[in-house]
């Protein structure tokens, strides 16, 4: 009983040092002294030393390839053979050597001048360069499931309508960052900054990120009771409306048409009622097949799915109630958090809970720590929306109870991050063997780290430099797609060849991994630090143009970083097509 008080106790004080501040008038006088700026400094070098982990690893396993061979040279052993020669057997020896040096294989002397020929289909794969460690072909998983088509054809239906929705946000929020370094790129209303960046928003969070976490639950719900699902044509149903949501949504932001200031809830309700209720026959299904489950439990992935699908059916209708005042800002502030850690947060965890222990053949760590991350996420993320309005008309009650739950969320997070890690411990040597697992370790670190920094931004000083500055996009990028763009991934390479029996290629998975972490680090540390200048300048009294200027640069890298990301993206649509496409029957290629 001791440790859980002891525990509670740090929390409730390590909270009271950040609302001390508030007290305080704000400076930027030893500003690097607080616990906030200290905090996210940490993370950041924690996320930077794992980036330089990750790559060292990858130079040194090149490095000892390049030594290894270079030993077996030199374990030719031409040494010891030149040791007792006399001179003209030596000079023989020597040019009998060099001759083989430079001998090269003309390509034909195993199978002649004969044109190959695998009459028995043998022969499925080959390599011409199988000893580089870069770009080395990882293991692949022998492991198939037995999945009725009817669900398989739900699944990659999903997963294939989130990835053109992935496509198409991204390559909006790609022109947007464009504009920021060219402004004057166009001058057309229906592609103004306005409108195409809820265009961006709205389209990754219900085009990319719903349509993916619905397609691989369903693979979840089902596995995890050892039943069939409820109802396809509900799942059908619920892909449409789904689809046709985003798409009049779209079409309503770019002809001017949307609900107002709300953040995330820029669809008019006609359009966003679609989304509704694909949400509510969604849960309805899942319940009606968890309900008809052949096994005692409930897995814990499915309280986190089924929870989080309860949770945001209430926030939408909320989120659309007419409200005006005062309690619009606070609708909107619950509504733009709870969107992101009731919806996206919770229904990933959810996913992780059974893809990661699924990727390793093993259980997770603790039921019981799972268990506690569950009550403690209901319990302190659905009140934390107001400090997105710290220093505004609130009440100060309000804003200091947002504050104090924040810090909060480190327990739901520091749990679910033990149970993963712990999970993960004693198989790292699967990172080396394949791409699912370092997919999983960088959502992992992100979740504890980028949840972790937006509980030190809460607080009052922090608050105070970072918002409404860029520091917030990195923020929001550094969850959103640190964390469910890479558990998604993850998810997704490891259930779809499975349920395909095709394997991408190895060298496209990996670059597609390298260039989405790199451009998200390049992307959030380029915004970081732009946006504490930004927040600085603003303090110090200094004219609002002198802060756009001195972002000129960072806006660049953001450009940058944005472009790898994109490309990722299109890496990862080929590696989708490659898993998804049929196979070449013998007759096809006859005929």
């Amino acid at each position: 009983m001791k440790k859980p008080f002891i525990l509670v106790l740090s929390f409730i004080g390590f909270s009271a040092v950040g609302l001390a501040q508030s007290t305080e008038k704000m400076s930027t006088e030893n500003w690097t002294s607080s616990p906030g700026i200290i905090g996210t400094l940490i993370f950041i070098i924690i996320i930077a030393v794992i980036a330089l982990l990750i790559i060292s690893a990858r130079v040194k396993s090149l490095l000892k390839s390049i030594k290894a061979k270079k030993y077996n040279n030199q374990d030719l052993g031409l040494g010891e053979e030149l040791k007792g020669l006399s001179a003209d057997e030596r000079k023989k020896l020597l040019e009998k050597r060099e001759k083989a040096l430079a001998f090269k294989l003309s390509g034909d002397e195993l199978g002649g001048k004969v044109k190959p020929n695998d009459d028995k289909g043998l022969v499925n794969k080959f390599a011409e360069d199988p000893d580089n460690p870069v770009v080395d072909e990882k293991k692949k998983s022998p492991i198939s499931f037995e999945t009725p088509d009817k669900l398989k054809k739900v699944i990659l239906y999903y997963i294939g309508a989130a990835t053109f929705w992935l496509l198409f946000g991204t390559l909006i929020g790609q022109y947007l960052g464009m504009k920021f370094v060219w402004p004057d790129m166009d001058h057309i209303s229906w592609l103004s900054f306005g409108r195409l960046r809820p265009v961006h928003t709205n389209t990754v969070f219900w085009g990319w990120a719903s349509m993916a976490m619905i397609g691989l639950a369903y693979f979840v719900i089902a596995r995890t009771s050892n039943t069939r699902i409820y109802s396809y044509k509900i799942a059908w149903r619920a892909f449409y409306l789904i689809n046709a949501s985003v798409i009049l949504g779209n079409i309503c932001l770019m002809s001017g048409i949307n609900n107002g200031g709300g953040e995330y809830r820029e669809y008019i309700w006609p359009v966003m009622l679609l989304f509704a209720v694909a949400l509510i026959i969604t849960c309805w299904n899942f319940v009606k097949t968890v309900a008809t489950r052949k096994i005692s439990e409930i897995y814990i992935s499915n309280w986190y799915i089924i929870a989080s699908l309860l949770f945001t059916i209430v926030l939408a209708t909320i989120g659309y109630l007419p409200f005006s005042g005062l309690g619009e800002t606070v609708t909107q502030g619950y509504y733009m958090h709870q969107g992101v850690g009731m919806w996206f947060m919770t229904f990933t965890l959810g996913l992780t809970y059974y893809y990661l222990p699924s990727s390793l053949n093993k259980p997770i760590y603790s039921y019981s720590l799972g268990v506690l991350a569950f009550w403690t996420q209901l319990l302190f993320y659905t009140m934390i929306g107001t400090h997105h309005f710290v220093f505004s008309p609130l009440p100060w009650w309000l804003q200091t109870i947002a504050i104090v739950f924040s810090v909060g969320m480190f327990i739901p997070v520091f749990a679910g991050t033990t149970n993963f890690i712990m999970t993960m411990r004693g198989s790292w040597s699967h990172i080396s063997k394949s791409y699912v697992l370092p997919f999983f370790l960088v959502g992992v670190v992100y979740y504890c780290l980028g949840s972790s920094q937006g509980s030190m931004q809460a607080f009052r000083f922090t608050n105070y430099v970072w918002h409404f500055t860029d520091f917030n996009v990195a923020h929001s990028h550094m969850t959103m797609y640190g964390i469910i763009c890479f558990m998604l991934w993850a998810a997704i390479y490891a259930i779809v060849p499975k349920l395909t029996g095709r394997e991408p290629k190895q060298i496209f998975v990996g670059a597609h991994f390298w260039m989405a972490f790199i451009g998200l680090f390049a992307y959030i540390m380029s915004m970081m630090i732009g946006g504490t200048l930004k927040g600085i300048s603003w303090m110090e009294g200094h004219p609002f143009i002198e802060s756009v200027l001195l972002m000129k640069h960072f806006w660049v890298w953001r450009a940058v970083g944005g472009s790898l990301m994109l490309t990722s993206h299109f890496v990862f649509a080929y590696n989708f097509y490659v898993m998804t496409r049929k196979k070449e029957s013998t007759l096809e290629i006859l005929g």
